[in-house]
């Protein structure tokens, strides 16, 4: 139902969404002039006044057997339900003691969800399927014989890793009971057949899409694939990244696209985005593609010839090398040339490992990224096509210059790597904790613990707009 009601909200044609028989019950409201009531339901059953809708199990109860015999209530009235739900939610009842309970980040410490045993079913586990995504993870698959699972029938349930495979002892041919996770992702629950005599499973150790060694790190429980960007399944995925809107961006280049291009023998490497020019006809002679489209596509593509060296680091999808350590990294080195001399040097992981935020295990994964050959090729191949130019912080004079900061709780009107980003370009430190060092604390809803360590050591706290307005005196 979440889903349906997503996809029909989203639907370009909005006659197509007029068409579809979407009804809602409310919950809670948004911005509120005037509160009607002092509590939940008072302003729920105002709310129901005004005519809208909502739910008519909707009580006020008193203590725990209160909130648990209206749980059993409606657990009881749920097959006759016209619509589909997975369990009750519990909140306080008092708004000024939901304001002093606060959040978590955004979940609210005022009300907690309590859900409904899970719907099972027997079916047979026939097969075991290896998938491979964009960081060399092998995940297995189990291919059921379909099933009716809660409304929905379910074929396909994910194993997770090769330690869930053990610790079920499944193989293919075992009777299997099947739940969907919180009426939602499927999942092997029990093996009911597992003294039955069938032949072990054995977890791969090489990458059934390239035949690359496939091995865990030490600790991990993921076996991956060491092929990196030789790997064909590796290879799609890793361009959808580097495509993507945290990476470079280019609008137009999306999944489908960049599969159909890849089908086509078009794209194999980051570098080959930037030499589809040479493609133009062959796209343009292909459906759904007119020259407007097409001159687009390869428009946005010549505007990242010199794109933000932190997105383009975080596009390659280095292990363990994400957009704020990307950013960290080119901070102190300013080049990927420089970078990758440091990573490949000597003395590479102490130095690097002196960056505030970067530790061994991003050391490490540079060093190997770079130590592989078709790795450096692939880099090397990007760079003759992309020129970032030099990584510069643009620091601006400001309050908060040379001050450590640090942000917690729920931020409304921007998110946490955006906070931070904004920080060091007012030329404060961005921390992740609070200790005798911190000059500021921005605290937004829900915030915890580093708030209370805050106000114990005298530390001086803002909000949000107050942020802002720091931010907005330095522009």
């Amino acid at each position: 139902p979440r889903n349906a009601a997503a996809g029909s909200l989203r639907q370009k044609d909005p006659s197509v969404t007029a068409s579809r028989p979407l009804r809602f019950l409310a919950h809670g409201w948004g911005e509120v002039s005037e509160m009607p009531s002092a509590s939940q339901y008072g302003v729920m059953q105002a709310i129901a006044a005004w005519g809208i809708p909502v739910s008519p199990f909707l009580k006020q109860v008193d203590g725990s057997a209160g909130a648990l015999a209206q749980y059993r209530e409606i657990e009881r009235l749920r097959a006759d339900l016209p619509y589909d739900i997975d369990g009750v939610v519990y909140k306080v009842d008092r708004l000024d003691w939901q304001e002093r309970l606060g959040f978590v980040a955004k979940a609210p410490r005022w009300a907690i969800a309590h859900k409904f045993p899970a719907e099972q079913a027997e079916t047979t586990l026939e097969a075991i399927d290896i998938q491979v995504g964009r960081t060399g993870k092998l995940t297995p698959v189990g291919r059921l014989k379909p099933v009716t699972v809660g409304g929905v029938v379910v074929s396909n349930v994910t194993l997770h890793n090769r330690d869930e495979i053990a610790r079920l002892g499944v193989r293919p041919g075992d009777r299997v009971k099947v739940q969907r996770a919180g009426d939602v992702i499927p999942q092997i629950v029990e093996n009911l057949s597992r003294d039955a005599e069938l032949p072990v499973y054995h977890f791969p150790d090489h990458c059934p899409e390239c035949g690359s060694e496939a091995a865990a790190e030490e600790g991990e429980v993921d076996v991956r694939c060491t092929g990196g960007l030789i790997c064909p399944a590796q290879r799609v995925e890793r361009l959808k990244h580097f495509v993507s809107r945290a990476a470079l961006d280019i609008e137009g280049l999306g999944e489908k696209t960049i599969q159909e291009f890849f089908d086509l023998g078009w794209l194999h490497s980051p570098a080959d985005i930037f030499r589809l020019r040479e493609h133009r006809a062959e796209i343009l002679g292909r459906d759904g593609w007119q020259e407007k489209s097409v001159d687009n596509l390869l428009s946005a593509i010549e505007t990242k010839r010199a794109p933000d060296a932190a997105r383009l680091l975080f596009g390659l999808g280095i292990r363990h090398v994400g957009a704020v350590t990307a950013r960290d990294l080119l901070k102190n080195f300013q080049t990927l040339i420089r970078l990758r001399d440091i990573a490949t040097s000597e003395a590479g992981e102490a130095e690097l490992t002196q960056i505030d935020g970067i530790g061994p295990v991003v050391a490490k994964a540079l060093r190997e990224f770079f130590h592989e050959p078709h790795n450096v090729q692939v880099w090397e191949d990007l760079l003759e096509q992309v020129s970032p130019p030099d990584y510069v912080v643009e620091v601006k004079a400001s309050s908060v210059s040379g001050k450590t900061v640090v942000f917690t709780g729920a931020l409304e009107t921007m998110s946490r790597d955006e906070a931070k980003a904004q920080a060091e370009a007012l030329g404060a430190k961005a921390a992740g904790s609070v200790s005798a060092k911190t000059d500021l604390v921005v605290a937004g809803p829900g915030a915890g613990s580093k708030l209370k360590k805050a106000q114990e050591l005298g530390i001086e706290v803002i909000d949000e707009a107050a942020w802002a307005a720091i931010a907005a005196a330095a522009s």
